[in-house]
């Protein structure tokens, strides 16, 4: 591969967009609504309605996610567009109620608790190769197929051979409620206060109302009859509290978290291996060589949570996967109190973005920004903390980036075992963000038997 070739990536924007101009691109693709100077400066700013903030220079993006987290609380739209659907949980709350529940939830993403989770996993990457082998040499819709083994997973450590709970249908709804409600509104750009309302979160709601009342009596069922042999993320978030003040859980809260886990915990790492195998379709020597070393840990059995660390080169394609298509391509931040941030004043309710895809494609931050690299990643090599932020950073780094990547290195190792994936023509991905980063139009690959 030369690096003339390049595999999908969003048009940025060349010209300011203007308040309706930027209305129409968050609601179609919010990528577009990036400049392409913000993968060559390291700050731009801008005012569409409220005053904003873009930051690329690493020093800054440490100040606001670390030193001066408190004073960059998640923006308003952000809340606006989520609350109803995950109330105050883990991704929406803020200090001391954030805090008290983080040092709740931490333990049960401990090390130990994840690698436990290793043969869900494996159980789940097996199902896949044998769906994927079963539809024959057509092609496959890789997103479609991989969205099901983690929602398989998510749904196997959550509510573990529990009838009263129908993790499907919670997907469902919520998913529904984003598409219908996680278009940025015209009122969120305009800075409008949230008790104003907006017409698609109300009608989209009613489905996540009535999946919240289901989740609720399948919490109080679970609580009434005990943990199971072998916990689940249900029986470790019921046993988990406050080191500090011995606080628990209540049952809205571990509602609100565990829809937060379940949607967060699947699509992350489901739109992860999409793009991921579309990358070693696009590079068949950087497949083949990942091959090669899956071969040589698993043979041909399934790979399994002591096989992660074993398989660097797999691990160092997710994360350049991570790189290029970040699920969280942006990310936003309310200013707080007056602060300078490059020399640039920023001002109480301003909003401050960090638009994770411009900033890892950044050329003063990268060699080659859009190629697709993964030794970039591999022996050792250095990245600069704060120009890499696949999982964010600071005391709110996701507390599920060490289960997702185990996830992804063992599916990915399984896949590749099993599979030489090649791309069908003329169904390139595009790279399209409402909420998450998706593949527009699915991945389609052929898959064949090595």
């Amino acid at each position: 591969m030369t690096d003339a070739a390049l595999p999908a990536h969003a048009p940025l924007a060349t010209q300011p967009l203007g308040l309706l101009g930027s209305l129409r691109a968050a609601r179609e693709n919010l990528l577009t609504i990036l400049p392409e100077i913000a993968t060559r400066q390291p700050m731009v700013s801008g005012r569409t309605g409220i005053r904003w903030h873009m930051v690329m220079e690493p020093g800054a993006i440490r100040r606001i996610l670390l030193e001066r987290v408190d004073d960059y609380p998640k923006s308003q739209a952000t809340k606006n567009l989520l609350r109803p659907a995950i109330g105050e949980s883990l991704f929406i709350a803020e200090g001391a109620h954030w805090r008290w529940q983080r040092r709740a939830a931490a333990p049960v993403f401990s090390r130990r608790n994840v690698q436990a989770m290793g043969p869900i996993m494996t159980a789940a990457a097996t199902r896949a190769t044998e769906r994927i082998e079963a539809a024959g040499p057509r092609a496959v819709d890789m997103l479609d197929e991989m969205v099901r083994t983690t929602f398989d997973v998510i749904s196997d450590v959550t509510f573990s051979g529990d009838d009263v709970f129908d993790s499907g249908a919670v997907h469902r709804a919520i998913d529904a409620y984003i598409a219908e409600a996680g278009k940025l509104s015209l009122l969120d750009m305009l800075g409008m206060p949230d008790w104003i309302p907006r017409p698609g979160r109300m009608f989209s709601g009613r489905a996540v109302a009535a999946m919240k009342t289901v989740a609720d009596d399948a919490i109080e069922a679970r609580r009434a009859s005990g943990p199971r042999g072998t916990p689940d993320l249900l029986d470790l978030l019921l046993e988990g509290e406050d080191p500090e003040t011995r606080r628990a859980m209540n049952t809205a809260e571990l509602r609100d978290n565990l829809l937060t886990f379940i949607v967060a915990g699947h699509e992350t790492t489901a739109l992860t291996l999409s793009w991921a195998l579309y990358l070693c379709a696009f590079d068949p020597e950087v497949q083949e060589k990942a091959r090669q070393e899956a071969q040589s840990v698993l043979g041909t059995r399934t790979a399994t949570g002591e096989d992660a660390a074993k398989l660097p080169f797999i691990r160092a394609i997710v994360d350049e996967t991570l790189r290029l298509y970040p699920p969280a391509g942006i990310i936003s931040r309310t200013a707080r109190d007056h602060d300078t941030l490059c020399g640039r004043r920023v001002g109480p309710g301003d909003t401050v973005m960090i638009p994770i895809y411009a900033l890892h494609r950044h050329h003063q931050l990268w060699d080659a920004p859009d190629a697709f690299r993964p030794e970039r990643f591999a022996d050792g090599a250095k990245v600069d903390r704060y120009a890499y932020l696949p999982f964010g950073d600071g005391p709110r780094v996701c507390i599920g980036a060490s289960f997702a990547l185990q996830e992804a290195v063992l599916v990915l190792a399984t896949l590749l075992t099993r599979f030489r994936f090649s791309a069908v023509p003329g169904k390139s991905p595009r790279p399209v963000m409402i909420l998450t980063l998706r593949p527009e139009g699915g991945v389609w690959l052929t898959a064949e038997p090595v």
